[in-house]
């Protein structure tokens, strides 16, 4: 139908979490060639992570190719304004993934992914409850019938009641970040100890960068294991890396002393909470990202803009061995009426 390029602008890593993303991305693009829409979907990345100027040149590219919508999972906010701007310019719907927040200064089409200090927090309550909270883990009060959404609003309605001061939730944890004093390490970081930080029995004994990457994480996670010899639980922002960490763990055989957690979501995570060797994550919704990503882009290219939604909540949620097989490979997405799409297209 003439629509053309949707392009999908991918971070490094292209294995792990954006591997997820990228497979349900090119689902959903399948699904719309099957009704009739002529949909390309091209991937392109920078060479790492803080390759920020990359990032910009490869959004002018694509802007200078005359693409018809942009989709990007920044490697941070705001190296990526004059991309963002550029592609303004020229009147390009331009998408955003793993991201809720509105970015000042420049027009965004729809923001696809989550408040990452609230999926933080989320991941916080997770260790409380491993602590001995109330939830689904550890030896606290575990709670009858658990709802489906293990989100904040379930977890901060377990916890209203509880006075920090007063529990019995107590432990030493080893925080590991992502790039030290970029966006998305800084924000989880806030999120987890605006929860955390009110429990006086919970001692944090130090917080180091992983850079991201899983063989940094294993570097990490060596020196972590050499410096402590007792620690409770270790959280890792991202799992990519925190597969690193947990290498470590097991190689230095003290995965039965330490609860490990992290965030993301990927089939080998899952697998890993099935079999024992992650206790839980925080859900960021990589097939959300593909499949919701492509179904904008392509509303945004056939000017079907206003039936985008500024704002779409993947709503960060614990993933744990009770309910693991809700994440994969039984992923929960909306079917798309492509045939509805193409005859509004008709109508404009």
């Amino acid at each position: 139908r003439g629509l053309g390029d949707v392009y999908k602008r991918q971070p490094p890593d292209i294995h792990g979490v954006f591997a997820t993303a990228t497979e349900y991305f090119e689902k959903c693009a399948e699904d719309a060639r099957k009704a009739g829409l002529n949909v390309e979907v091209i991937m392109h990345s920078t060479a790492s992570h803080t390759d920020f100027a990359g990032q910009v040149d490869i959004i002018e590219d694509f802007v200078a190719n005359k693409v018809d919508c942009i989709i990007v999972s920044p490697a941070d906010v705001e190296p990526m304004k004059p991309g963002i701007a550029e592609a303004n310019r020229n009147n390009i719907p331009f998408i955003i993934v793993n991201l809720l927040e509105p970015i000042e200064g420049v027009d965004v089409t729809s923001f696809i992914g989550f408040d990452n200090s609230e999926a933080a927090e989320v991941s916080a309550y997770s260790v409380l409850d491993y602590l001995g909270g109330p939830g689904v883990l550890g030896e606290g009060e575990m709670i009858d019938n658990p709802p489906e959404y293990l989100d904040l609003e379930f977890w901060r309605d377990l916890y209203k009641d509880i006075n920090p001061a007063e529990s019995n939730i107590g432990g030493k944890l080893v925080l590991v970040e992502g790039l030290a004093g970029s966006f998305y390490s800084n924000t989880r970081l806030e999120g987890f100890h605006n929860v955390i930080d009110e429990y006086p029995g919970i001692e944090i004994l130090a917080t180091l960068p992983a850079d991201w990457t899983r063989e940094r994480g294993v570097e990490v996670g060596e020196d972590i294991l050499e410096t402590y010899s007792d620690i409770d639980v270790i959280w890792s922002v991202s799992n990519e890396q925190g597969f690193g960490v947990l290498t470590a763990i097991e190689s230095a055989g003290r995965q039965d002393e330490i609860g490990f957690f992290t965030n993301d979501g990927t089939p080998e995570s899952v697998q890993a909470i099935k079999d024992g060797r992650i206790v839980a994550e925080t859900w960021h919704g990589f097939p959300e990202w593909g499949w919701y990503g492509c179904k904008f882009g392509i509303l945004g290219a056939l000017g079907l803009e206003d039936q985008i939604p500024y704002q779409f909540d993947i709503r960060p949620r614990t993933e744990y061995k009770g309910n693991a097989d809700d994440f994969y490979p039984n992923v929960k997405l909306e079917s798309i009426d492509w045939e509805e799409m193409i005859e509004q297209y008709n109508m404009q």
